[in-house]
């Protein structure tokens, strides 16, 4: 009996002693895990591309180009806004710091975004290109001097503000594969739009900042998460977020023979570009519909 009861003993020490290994955090790398401070994360952090399914030319019987803007103020486009910080907050970024930070390490290249629709990577931008954009740069500002209280003239080096990045244009491609009998759409390219008040102060100027090639920035997108107001344990990443199309969006453009000119050089006023731009969605909507009439 007393060599049962002992026997007991050390099973259940070894047990207790196992679980306490168990319950210790790994403090080794980082003392903070991540979902606070309860497991690491590794999901976003490991997650594989889906390539693109391989498309024939002589599969695609319908095609159109089309430009569309995402306004990032919309509340169910904010994951793609925030944080407008420089840093990082709990490892979220903006999809636009994202992009520039990139662009910084030189992990991706940034095109033209002036040269008209359809040129879109007709000619690369260097970083500091990409920077004065953003309204970055050296400037001249005159800060006081504490021992003299005289105002001295200093040169400061501004950061880049990504705050001001409030929209997102994409350029898109709607197809139908006949080998798969679906509807599908490709997007290219994607162009941070900045909102910056005019001299004069009365008129918000909207500036194309650059172009991104979407299928070189895919990799960034997917390995970075995407806020969900509902599970911090469940996030997706930015990649998810475009893929499954989980974003408000307008047309802007589609492509046509008047140099793809814009659906606001088109229209009159803003109901004739809000009827022009349902149209073009209507249009989308119902060739997928034609196709499958016998």
């Amino acid at each position: 009996m007393k060599k049962a009861f002992i026997t007991l003993a050390m099973v259940a020490m070894t047990a207790i002693s196992g679980w306490a290994q168990e319950a210790e955090p790994d403090t080794a790398q980082s003392p903070f895990l991540g979902v606070d401070n309860i497991a690491k994360k590794e999901h976003i952090a490991n997650k594989k591309a889906i390539p693109y399914v391989h498309v024939r030319e002589a599969d695609v019987l319908w095609s159109k180009t089309i430009w569309r803007i995402i306004d990032m103020r919309e509340k169910m486009n904010h994951p793609l806004y925030y944080p407008t910080t420089t840093d990082p907050i709990d490892g979220r970024k903006s999809v636009v710091r994202l992009m520039l930070d990139a662009i910084g390490h030189g992990d991706l290249i940034a095109y033209d975004a002036n040269l008209g629709f359809g040129r879109e990577f007709d000619r690369r931008m260097d970083f500091a290109e990409v920077q004065k954009k953003f309204g970055a740069g050296i400037d001249t500002v005159e800060v006081q001097n504490p021992e003299t209280g005289m105002y001295e003239k200093t040169i400061v080096q501004n950061e880049v503000e990504t705050s001001d990045a409030k929209k997102l244009l994409l350029k898109e491609v709607w197809y139908f594969d006949k080998k798969y009998t679906r509807m599908d759409v490709r997007i290219i390219a994607i162009c941070p739009i900045i909102e910056r008040p005019d001299e004069s102060g009365e008129r918000i100027d909207q500036i194309l900042s650059f172009w991104v090639y979407f299928p070189e920035l895919r990799p960034l997108l997917m390995h970075q998460e995407a806020y969900n107001s509902k599970n911090d344990a469940q996030r997706d990443s930015f990649d998810d977020l475009f893929a499954k199309r989980r974003f408000g969006s307008y047309v802007y453009s589609e492509a046509n023979v008047y140099n793809n000119r814009t659906i606001l050089e088109m229209a009159a006023g803003n109901i004739e570009t809000n009827l022009e731009a349902e149209r073009i969605k209507a249009v989308l909507f119902q060739k997928e519909h034609d196709v499958w009439e016998f």
